[in-house]
């Protein structure tokens, strides 16, 4: 098959996938590739907002050291100066792009969520990431330099090995992705690569993360010869809604920032300060922990967060699409408190790049979820996600243009080889190893972790993945069977990494090692 050529290839349509792309467009020819819908990601997901320094009496300094102390020390300093200092800029260019964040007396209207000093949080009522996703998408469909193709499943990367003349210079040139309406794998190819992918929530059995949040990214890197690291560090989302038929509706960090109280369900006791000094509004990982110590000691099923004692009209205003979400559900948070749980959140590991989104691989940078950048360290900050997007995605955008003439045209690739394989009659078997993987890294590799029950997941891991591999190498391959494959890798580099950190920080706790490190150091993991 012919390949696809672009200048670039993108492979995301989020935040920071469509960030890069409009930065190119401006000089090149880009692909944008996603493996659903445009709008599938975790962008349009994002209730909260984006953290920027905007309000009179906060300052640069503060945000970067709330996200210091959220980070457990991890992250790195130039790293965070760098992308703060950026946030109000990104903000003011959302904007122009007909964002219509909220606003009062004229002026952006500044919400506080967990472990902020100040309230810095600018947002589109609780659809911030509906509203920058849509934004996004029709700047990115109005360009002639980019062309947006839905339904293409990233499969792996291209390099050296793959060319009609074979190389181990290890630089990327694109990659074979499956088109889910032809069924076949199509050879994609351009003079850099942007991984803006997304992160791994659904190796989890509870997630906030979109369904495609398969690790597809980080396990494709990895594969690629990329270090990858911090992958230990997976947030759960302290508030997400326990609800028999929905799984992964998430309750925003700011209804604890307007003030939102949680309560033992049974005995209506407020049980945060007596946790952390900050309450509520301590971090992710402290108030994820102080829940799952409530439900596991006394065997619920959920904690209440309770927003009831505000006026209606506000929560209304402020909460609509959660209102209105929870009404339909015999749930009116203006009256009742709403049932939560802890769910996997955010990837605050990844592909290891450095400040203009490169990776070890030449010609392949990375954005957003996929990367470990530096910013989140052990726990990331509430709504520095989307900030880091739109920082990166434009960073990346910037260095490729810089760079361009030194980026390398792709050789000549082989097309994918699909003569040895057939379809297969036992798809039913990537469902249950599916489930498997979920199963066991929620009850092994959760919000509290131990090294006996680390090494039980690392076994499965190790009996699976010859089980994968036979299966990938033997059938014609299928988009489930891609993230399969993936989302096994993903776990394996979890697990691996959480082994080998033998301490307690920010986002993995273990019961072995409950004290803190005197240093902080960066888990590597090299292929």
């Amino acid at each position: 098959m012919n390949p696809h050529s672009f200048d670039v290839l993108v492979v995301g349509s989020g935040a920071a996938g469509l960030t890069a792309a409009l930065n190119l467009a401006t000089r090149l020819k880009v692909g944008v590739i996603a493996k659903g819908k445009l709008s599938d990601g975790a962008t349009g997901w994002a209730q909260g907002g984006i953290a920027a320094v905007l309000e009179e009496g906060d300052s640069f300094e503060a945000h970067v050291r709330d996200t210091m102390v959220a980070g457990a020390g991890l992250n790195d300093q130039s790293v965070v100066e760098h992308v703060v200092g950026e946030a109000p800029a990104a903000i003011s260019r959302l904007a122009e792009l007909g964002v219509p964040f909220a606003t009062e007396n004229g002026t952006l209207h500044l919400t506080r969520e967990g472990g902020h000093s100040h309230r810095r949080i600018v947002h589109v009522a609780d659809a911030t990431g509906w509203a920058i996703q849509q934004a996004l998408e029709r700047a990115a469909a109005a360009n002639p330099n980019i062309t947006l193709v839905p339904d293409m499943v990233a499969i792996d990367l291209i390099t050296g090995r793959h060319a009609m003349e074979f190389s181990t210079s290890g630089a990327v040139h694109g990659l074979y992705a499956y088109n889910k309406a032809s069924e076949q794998v199509e050879t994609l190819t351009a003079r850099a690569t942007i991984l803006a992918t997304g992160g791994a929530g659904r190796t989890y059995l509870f997630s906030t993360a979109p369904r495609g949040a398969t690790g597809d990214g980080i396990a494709m890197a990895w594969r690629a010869g990329c270090r990858v690291s911090n992958m230990e560090f997976m947030q759960f989302h302290p508030t997400c809604l326990y609800h028999l038929a929905v799984k992964n509706f998430l309750i925003t960090e700011a209804v604890r920032g307007e003030g939102g109280i949680l309560k033992h369900p049974e005995t209506g006791h407020r049980f945060m300060p007596e946790t952390d000094e900050r309450a509520e509004l301590a971090p992710r990982d402290v108030v994820a922990r102080a829940i799952d110590h409530e439900i596991k000691r006394d065997g619920l099923d959920y904690v209440h967060l309770d927003i009831s004692h505000r006026d209606p009209a506000f929560i209304e205003a402020h909460f609509p699409n959660i209102y209105e979400k929870l009404f339909g559900l015999g749930i009116d948070i203006t009256r009742e408190p709403i049932p939560v749980v802890p769910a996997q959140h955010y990837t605050c590991g990844g592909v290891v790049v450095d400040i203009h989104g490169r990776t070890d691989a030449p010609g392949l940078y990375a954005a957003g979820e996929v990367t470990q950048s530096g910013l989140h360290g052990a726990n990331r900050l509430a709504s520095n996600s989307l900030l880091e997007c739109l920082v990166f995605g434009e960073g990346a955008a910037k260095h490729i243009l810089e760079c361009w003439d030194h980026l390398a045209e792709p050789p000549a690739i082989r097309g994918w080889d699909e003569s040895r394989v057939t379809d297969s009659d036992e798809e039913v078997v990537i469902q249950q190893i599916w489930g498997e993987i979920r199963r066991f890294m929620w009850n092994f590799v959760g919000i509290v972790r131990t090294t006996k029950r680390l090494e039980r997941a690392k076994r499965r891991i190790d009996m699976l993945r010859q089980e994968v591999s036979d299966y990938y190498r033997h059938f014609r391959v299928t988009a489930d069977l891609i993230e399969l494959r993936n989302l096994l890798e993903v776990a394996d580099l979890i697990v691996r990494s959480a082994l080998s950190r033998q301490e307690s920080r920010g986002l993995h706790y273990t019961l072995d090692y409950p004290a803190m490190a005197d240093e902080a150091v960066d888990t590597v993991l090299v292929p």
